[in-house]
């Protein structure tokens, strides 16, 4: 008897893709579970955490729940501990692109999360 694998597969959920001036191409999900959105919309800076620090950590967590692939010079990056590093790594430019495409992205399809 065969033994049925115990993940679960779960249906691919919608995503829109973005292209910069490179022909670079990330790919963002349309939509964040309520746990997800909410733990985004929590960080703030606290006694311990300067709002730059609060700021950066805000903009990592939206890549790293939003972020689906990112082909960057012709190698695509699907792998969530990939894109972060590559994220990471990014030149400002690339920061900058990639900030402003994921606000944009939350204005159009998840507006309570945008202004925070």
């Amino acid at each position: 008897m065969a033994k049925r694998d115990k993940r679960r597969e779960r249906p691919e959920k919608p995503a829109h893709e973005y292209r910069d001036t490179d022909g670079n191409v990330l790919k963002l999900r349309e939509t964040l579970s309520p746990k997800s959105a909410k733990k985004i919309a929590k960080v703030v800076a606290d006694s311990g955490t300067s709002v730059d620090d609060a700021w950066r950590r805000r903009s990592e967590m939206l890549f790293e729940h939003l972020a689906v692939s990112w082909e960057v010079a012709g190698l695509p990056l699907d792998d969530q501990a990939m894109l972060i590093g590559r994220y990471r790594m990014a030149s400002p430019d690339e920061q900058r692109w990639v900030r402003e495409t994921i606000n944009s992205h939350i204005q159009r399809f998840m507006p309570e999360l945008a202004g925070e």
